[in-house]
């Protein structure tokens, strides 16, 4: 069983404010390292994004996954891996929590390849992509 890590950063800015540059997940390549490409297949009734697939650049191997999203505005972006390409398992969510106009988000995943990796390796490997992405979205947000 793949275990999952949590962490957190403080934005300088309001839930919707970073819900919203969250949410646009079509220029994460932009903006979040190792994002080569997402294409969003399909929407919701808001508009908002119901499933992506993404491409990376995995150092060892270029990766691609579809994700299914559920998203509670401005509170939470869920998602989790649809059967099938390189990855076994994947759930993750950001969630959004805002105090006096600034944001706590947290980043919550579990990440599975379907290609062998030492544990250790899988665990750094998470680690790196909350931590890039974590950065990535607070200085997409703030500047």
């Amino acid at each position: 069983m793949t275990k999952g890590m949590i962490e957190s950063i403080e934005i300088d800015a309001t839930a919707d404010e970073v819900y919203a540059v969250a949410l646009d997940i079509a220029d994460y390549p932009n903006w979040a390292d190792a994002v080569k490409s997402v294409d969003v297949t399909s929407v919701d009734e808001n508009d908002e994004p119901k499933t992506a697939t993404f491409t990376l650049d995995a150092f060892v191997k270029e990766i691609t996954y579809s994700l299914v999203y559920d998203n509670v505005r401005p509170r939470t972006i869920s998602w989790q891996v649809e059967p099938g390409g390189d990855v076994k398992q994947m759930n993750g969510s950001y969630t959004f929590v805002e105090n006096q106009g600034k944001t706590t988000v947290t980043y919550a995943l579990v990440a599975e390849p379907n290609f062998r990796v030492p544990g250790f390796i899988l665990r750094q490997g998470q680690r790196q992509i909350i931590q890039t992405a974590l950065r990535g979205l607070k200085k997409q947000v703030e500047q």
